[in-house]
């Protein structure tokens, strides 16, 4: 065994677990579920909903501090008499526990009793619906029927908690998950319980509703169908949804997501677990900010000469205009897309004689938890492909002089509006070259000879490296919008018909090439990423 664990045995299945673990996270390993509702293992244990008891037992000691020894020649276990809380209980050497006694059961059947005796009984209308925990135990552990007559208390429905939360305390069970959340993880108490028995609610401390930049988390936590994101309430039914595990775009930190979509349109974002990055957690900025990959605005086809055009003559146009500018040429990429575009983005621009390669830098307020003060995703990944230097923007004023002087006479830009770097539109109208490729219109977009529409990060699979050099890739959630294509098939096409040699049919491709040229990528691909990422110290170091 070794050094700081534990052995158990849980329904019979010997397991080795770290000291200190509790019981239900040791069953977990053991493969056994042992349903809750209050805990959270993440959140100070708070053992009040009672629907984690299981029957606890230790071997039995002989006077000389040795185990007895039963007639079958295994040791002789004793079990306490009354049914013990898992989440409050930590795993000992010997012990044994057992989750599906008939008592256990009987128990547990009776927790659900209880809970269900004030609760509406209208799944088919919660929001919660397929995705509630009282819902699945109650399948378990509930009965066809009631044996409670009386009238069920009523409490206030449709509780605006906040602009982004509205809250059922008819739906409510007390767990107490949110208050913990709130105290302990966000840094505002501001929830708490007023009245007493089965006419308890949850409410806020008055004059504190919740303020923080977390706390729809909250809602994803909740058990049951008491809160719920005004955002998203009532928009899809859960199992109509297709989730697909991503990565934010919105700080550098890169919390791991899950994107939820229905034909083709971004319903909503919710953390995906991964204790190397955000633990189980996302910021509301993240979480909300998902809004335009929906935006009607989006460019879906090619424009040359502000008129759409086809792919393939959108995209001679383009080779043509930047090679009239070969020697007079800067290249602006953006820190918000792929590190294989930027890979791409940066052989393109040196093959046309760019000496000025730069990304715009995004500063913002950090907080205490997850927000980063880098507002991009991959300042790493600029850094890591040469684009940019360290730190960002260092050469966007030598750029911009250029422009205004007139010894830059065109620009390739990458996911920018130049307008918020000092290149306004009266500059940009000065340049015989200008390429663009973007999601939205913008000043920039309307003063290019060529624009080329590029898909957001739900629209495309890539990778980002994170504040702390982790890399992690983000996988397609719905398909481009129009004609859109993802922008390293749009630099790929670019750089091929420059030089047929560089031909990178494939993502795989891409990476393959950068993996060949930057140390730290050394030994990777995009499957051995894999869903939690690599920190590229560590596999550098491995590689060598």
């Amino acid at each position: 065994m070794a050094e700081g664990t534990v052995k158990l045995t849980i329904d019979g299945n010997e397991v080795e677990v770290p000291r200190g673990t509790n019981v239900v996270e040791a069953a977990k390993k053991a493969g056994v579920e042992i349903p809750h509702y209050c805990y959270h293992p993440k959140l100070p244990i708070a053992g009040n909903c009672r629907m984690c008891l299981v029957s606890l037992g230790m071997p039995r000691m002989t006077p000389e501090r040795k185990p007895e020894i039963g007639p079958d020649g295994k040791p002789v276990i004793g079990f306490m008499p009354a049914p013990q809380i898992a989440c409050n209980t930590m795993a000992a050497e010997g012990m044994v526990v057992q989750t599906r006694t008939p008592s256990i059961v009987k128990a547990r059947q009776g927790v659900m009793e209880f809970l269900l005796i004030n609760h509406p009984l209208d799944c088919p209308i919660c929001d919660q619906a397929g995705e509630c925990r009282l819902q699945e135990f109650a399948v378990d552990y509930g009965k066809g029927e009631s044996r409670f007559v009386e009238h069920k208390v009523h409490k206030p429905k449709q509780v605006e908690l906040n602009a982004k939360i509205t809250l059922d305390n008819e739906r409510c069970i007390l767990c107490s998950r949110c208050e913990r959340f709130m105290r302990h993880v966000a840094g505002q108490d501001c929830l708490g319980f007023v009245q007493r028995g089965s006419h308890t609610e949850l409410t806020c401390y008055p004059g504190q509703e919740p303020r923080t930049n977390y706390d729809l988390n909250i809602v994803d936590i909740c058990p049951v169908g008491a809160l719920t994101s005004t955002d998203f309430r009532f928009r899809q039914r859960a199992w109509f949804l297709k989730e697909t595990k991503s990565v934010c775009p919105n700080c550098a930190t890169g919390c791991n997501t899950v994107v939820w979509t229905r034909e083709g349109e971004v319903l909503r974002q919710t953390p995906r677990d991964n204790d190397a990055v955000n633990q189980c957690w996302m910021c509301d900025h993240g979480r909300l900010s998902y809004k335009f990959v929906n935006d009607p605005r989006r460019l879906q086809q090619p424009l040359v000469g502000g008129r759409p055009a086809d792919w393939q003559a959108a995209l001679s146009k383009a080779v043509q205009v930047l090679q009239g500018a070969r020697g007079a040429l800067a290249a602006v990429g953006s820190a918000r897309a792929a590190t294989e575009e930027l890979f791409l983005f940066g052989r393109l621009s040196r093959l046309l004689g760019a000496d000025l390669i730069d990304c715009v830098p995004r500063q913002g307020e950090a907080d205490h938890l997850l927000l980063n003060a880098d507002r991009n995703p991959n300042s790493q990944g600029a850094v890591l492909t040469g684009v940019a230097a360290d730190p960002l923007g260092s050469r966007l004023s030598a750029i911009t002089q250029g422009v205004r002087e007139g010894r830059i006479k065109g620009l390739l830009v990458l996911g920018e509006d130049l307008g918020k770097c000092g290149i306004g539109p009266e500059m940009l109208a000065k340049l015989e070259a200008l390429v663009v490729i973007d999601l939205l219109p913008n000043d920039t977009t309307e003063k290019a000879g060529v624009v080329l529409p590029g898909a957001s990060f739900a629209e495309k699979r890539g990778s980002f490296v994170n504040a702390k050099g982790r890399l992690q890739r983000f996988n397609p959630a719905i398909p481009p919008v129009g004609e859109a294509r993802p922008d390293w098939q749009i630099l790929a096409a670019l750089l091929r018909s420059l030089d047929p040699a560089q031909d990178y049919s494939t993502l795989e491709g891409v990476f393959a090439g950068m993996a060949q040229e930057i140390p730290a990528l050394a030994g990777l691909s995009l499957a051995r990423i894999g869903d939690q990422g690599v920190e590229l110290t560590t596999a550098a170091a491995a590689a060598g």
